[in-house]
This record gives C-alpha cells, sequence and structure tokens, in this order.
C-alpha cells in the first residue's frame, strides 16, 4: 500500500463545483504564454550523474530480490545474473539502459469522458494532481469529526475531486465496513461509477489484482476498449530495500497484458528502509524504480511506466515516518530531478502532504512548501491532495484547499514573457504624468491571465467582518458540502454496468476470502 510507511514498509454527471463556481477553462489545457516552466533543484549535473552510474552499480554489483518465481526466471533469461543469495538477481547495466531507452516516454491517463483525459508530459509543461490514497481516517467535512474511512466517504472524495480541476485523477482510498482482505476491490467498485476521470488502483493482495483490473474492464465496456483507452493505471511497490514481492511484480505482468500505465513507486523511509542522508534515500529510490522499470520491458514491453519516488524520513525521537519534514522535502525534490533530468520520465511525487492531523496551519505550510519544491523540480503528477498526517487521514476540506493551492502554483511556474508586447512597451515608454493603463488595450488583453480564486477570498476588513469571519476554511467547507450534496447518486455507469460491479465484487469476496478461510482451517 501507498499508506504511511514504517521501518519495513509494515450516466454522465457535472461537475457540482463547476456548476457554483465557473471552472477554470484552462484546467486540462494549454496555458496562455509561452509554455515555459521555472526550474528548481538541489543537484547539479555532476550530482546527477554520480547518482546515475551509483544507482546502476548497485543494481549491478548487489542487485534486488524478486519473490516472483516466473519473472525471476524470464529476468534471468533476458540477462540478469544470480546474486549473493539464490534469490537475489544482479541486474546487468546493459539491460537497464536497455530498458531505460524503451520506455515510454510520453503517458496518457484516460477518463470516460475524453475531455478528462490527461496526457503527460503535459503541453504547457505544468503538472496535475491526483487525490490521496492509503488513507484509514476520514475528517467529515459537515462536522469535522474523525472516523474510519468507509464507503460513505468514497462517494464523497468522488464528489468533491470530481469539481476540483487540478486534480487529473482520483485513487480509491482504505475503506473500512467491508472484509479487510477485499477492501481495495470494494473501494475501488464504490469510485469507477462515481467518477468521469481517470482511476488510480492501489491492490492489497496477490488475488486482488485480477478483480481490479476486472472492475476497470467492465467500467471501460471491455478488454479491448480499456486497452485502447486505459481509463485506470496502477501502482507497483517496492519493498525497500531491494526487494519485490509476489504482488507487486504480479501487478506488472497483468497491467502490461491490459495496457494500464503502471506508478512504479518506492517509498524509502531515511533511517529505517534507507540511509538517514537525501542522498542515500534517492539512491534507493532510485534503483528500485530502475528495477522495476527493467522488469517492465521484460514482463510487460511497451507498458508505460511512471516513476514515483515517496520519499519519508524517520523521526529519529518518535520512529514515526514524516513525509514533509525538511529531509524529505529535499529527498523529493531531488528524486524528482533525478527521474525527470537524469532518465528522462515521467514523475510522480507528493505534492500535498503534511504529518499534522488537522488542516491547519501547520498542514498549510508544510503542504504548500512540498507542492512548490517538487513542482519547481519538474513533477509531472503531484499527489497526495487532501492528505493529512503523513498520508493516513482524508479531508475532504483540505482536498479544496489543495486544489487552489495548485491552481496558484500551476499559474506561477510559468516562466513570465519579457519582450517588447509584454512589457508594453509602446505604451510605457510614453505614458503622460498623471496617467494610467486602466483603458489600455494590453490591460484588456492581459487581464485575462490572472488567477481567480475560489477557496481563497480577497476580503477587507469591514468584508470579513461583516460576514462572521468566513475565511479560506470556511469557504473550502462549503465548497466540498454543496459538491456533495449535488452529486447524483447515479453516477457515470450504466445499471448494468454497475450490477455487474456489485456482482464481481461480491464473487471476490467468495473466492478470496474462501481461499483465506482453507488456507487458515490448513494452518489449524
Amino acid at each position: 500500500m501507498e499508506s504511511k510507511p514504517v521501518t519495513r514498509r509494515p450516466r454522465r454527471r457535472s461537475d457540482p463545483i463547476a456548476a457554483r463556481i465557473k471552472t477554470r477553462p484552462d484546467a486540462f489545457n494549454l496555458h496562455r504564454g509561452t509554455g515555459a516552466r521555472a526550474r528548481f533543484g538541489f543537484l547539479d549535473d555532476a550530482a546527477i550523474e554520480k547518482l546515475k552510474e551509483r544507482a546502476f552499480d548497485l543494481l549491478e554489483s548487489y542487485g534486488v530480490v524478486f519473490i516472483h518465481p516466473g519473472a525471476a526466471r524470464a529476468l534471468k533469461k533476458a540477462g540478469a545474473k544470480e546474486g549473493s543469495s539464490a534469490d537475489r538477481l544482479r541486474l546487468p547495466r546493459q539491460l537497464v539502459r536497455e530498458a531505460l531507452a524503451a520506455a515510454p516516454k510520453q503517458v496518457s491517463l484516460h477518463g470516460k469522458n475524453p475531455a478528462r483525459d490527461v496526457h503527460l508530459p503535459r503541453a504547457d509543461n505544468a503538472f496535475i494532481m491526483r487525490t490521496g490514497t492509503g488513507a484509514h481516517g476520514y475528517v467529515d467535512p459537515e462536522t469535522g469529526i474523525y472516523r474510519d474511512l468507509d464507503l460513505t466517504a468514497v462517494g464523497e472524495i468522488a464528489a468533491v475531486a470530481n469539481g476540483l480541476d487540478e486534480v487529473g485523477f482520483i485513487a480509491h482510498p482504505f475503506v473500512h465496513g467491508v472484509p479487510e482482505i477485499t477492501a481495495d476491490i470494494h473501494g475501488f467498485a464504490k469510485l469507477i461509477p462515481l467518477t468521469d476521470k481517470h482511476v488510480w488502483m492501489q491492490p492489497y493482495a496477490k488475488e486482488n489484482v485480477e478483480y481490479l483490473i476486472r472492475l476497470a474492464v467492465i467500467a471501460a465496456g471491455g478488454e479491448s476498449e480499456l486497452r485502447a483507452r486505459p481509463l485506470a493505471s496502477i501502482i507497483t511497490c517496492s519493498f525497500s530495500p531491494l526487494e519485490f514481492k509476489y504482488m507487486d511484480t504480479e501487478v506488472i505482468i497483468q497491467a502490461g497484458r491490459h495496457g494500464l500505465p503502471i506508478h512504479a513507486c518506492s517509498l524509502p523511509s531515511g533511517g529505517g528502509t534507507a540511509p538517514l542522508s537525501t542522498s542515500g534515500m534517492v539512491l534507493m529510490a532510485a534503483a528500485e524504480i530502475l528495477a522495476m522499470i527493467t522488469a517492465a520491458h521484460v514482463l510487460a514491453p511497451g507498458t508505460p511506466v511512471i516513476a514515483t519516488p515517496l520519499m519519508f524520513t524517520l523521526d529519529m525521537r518518535t520512529g514515526s515516518a514524516l513525509q514533509s519534514c525538511v529531509e524529505s522535502l529535499q529527498a523529493a525534490s531531488m528524486a524528482v530531478q533525478l527521474m525527470k533530468q537524469g532518465f528522462g520520465l515521467p514523475t510522480h511525487t507528493y505534492g500535498s502532504g503534511s504529518d499534522t492531523p488537522d488542516v491547519d496551519v501547520q498542514s498549510m505550510a508544510e503542504r504548500t512548501l512540498l507542492s512548490q519544491t517538487v513542482a519547481l523540480s519538474g513533477a509531472d503528477i503531484l499527489g497526495g491532495v487532501g492528505q493529512l498526517e503523513c498520508a493516513t487521514v482524508f479531508s475532504p476540506v483540505q482536498a479544496v484547499l489543495d486544489n487552489e493551492v495548485g491552481a496558484m502554483l500551476r499559474q506561477f511556474i510559468r516562466v513570465p514573457e519579457v519582450s517588447d508586447e509584454s512589457l508594453n512597451w509602446s505604451e510605457i515608454s510614453a505614458i503622460r504624468a498623471g496617467g494610467h493603463f486602466l483603458d489600455s488595450a494590453h490591460t484588456l488583453d492581459k487581464c485575462r491571465d490572472q488567477f481567480n480564486q475560489q477557496a481563497f477570498l480577497r476580503q477587507d476588513r469591514d468584508d470579513y467582518e461583516a460576514a462572521n469571519r468566513h475565511a479560506a476554511f470556511a469557504q473550502a467547507r462549503d465548497m466540498a458540502l454543496t459538491a456533495i450534496r449535488e452529486a447524483p447518486p447515479e453516477g457515470v455507469l450504466s445499471e448494468d454496468a454497475n450490477r455487474e460491479i456489485d456482482q464481481l465484487a461480491a464473487d471476490a469476496d467468495r473466492h478470496i476470502l474462501g481461499e483465506a478461510n482453507k488456507g487458515a482451517a490448513a494452518v489449524i
């Protein structure tokens, strides 16, 4: 799961918010302007080359463990060598370089509605966002009360995320109130009929992978339709340090069969499953992601793979995993630079999130610093919209605020044009004494480029007091509740498809839970 790591990774609908407040017309399209993106990074070219070479060295000289026997055999046939133990495989440089060269550098994440399609890298060189996943807890947007995340909450998350312009796709969260073994299937089955955006699935057990993909097939209208327009993508994770479970390798194989994009995710925890240094964490993530890209090249050639380093640091005082501490922020920035600049891969990391359990000042400060850092470093996808407490809690109100920060940031990272036209040279060099630019044609043309806020407010003191100090949090809460209340219950699929999805979830329970019970009885 992508949730909080431990030291050992223990009928079409309208957009409700857009119906209330005009949707930004450029949400998934090219911005006006040059499309250039401002850049920031801790790594210079020499440091990037050093990390690249060390990642190749680590894979070639020490290697990784693949628990999946079929994958291990295929990798050996492709040139992998046995390592220091029988289950460890050393991946030759040439094989890894071959995989990198063959990896698609462009990825399309399709929605049920083509207007929701996302193509990476974006034409404007900006980013998209996605909702947080893996959270077990939920902050009710109406009462503010924390509870276990259930199927009702999944519907509310979909309703809010459908109207958030910056959110390109939605991830299914963990759900309570259903069998734990099949919670991923129930969460995905609840989500996929309720959105016309791309969806991200995250399997929790090897037996579940096939069922999740079959749900996506139903939603797409068939296997050929899913392959032509993959409306779902899937995560595969390393088991840090340098191991890969059977399930995550099976994800690569089955995703390849259906043409689903893969998010190759490494979740190193500095001081736990990775060295307690930013560069050591980045090296661990790089080696694990390169191993997954190599596995995809061998097991599922041509499958799009998105490099997904999700960086954590252990608090040495408490043992808690942190995603928004200074060390994690630096590691995330460096990992994005390495994946983008060093290897030329589409890259996905946390761009929202905090280590605090509430939507408060700390949360906004941490997540804004995180999103700005990784956006300027070149990330294509900023994950974690709505998540709190190091990815273990989801808040719809926080999701609305994250969307607002994302919209501001997407405008901010555009490199401003410097030309005689942008300077308005003809007028500025002839402005009369006491003159102004209010009626300038240049002003009328450029005024539409200004950012128009939705959740953040611009009030003077009198209006603020008259509105009973109704500030950004209250505005975001109102927007979230409006989206939830106005969401049509029937969703975006046909009644037949919805029935088929419900039946498949029930079949999964009977099959997977039955097998689990047989296994438990055999042990007894």
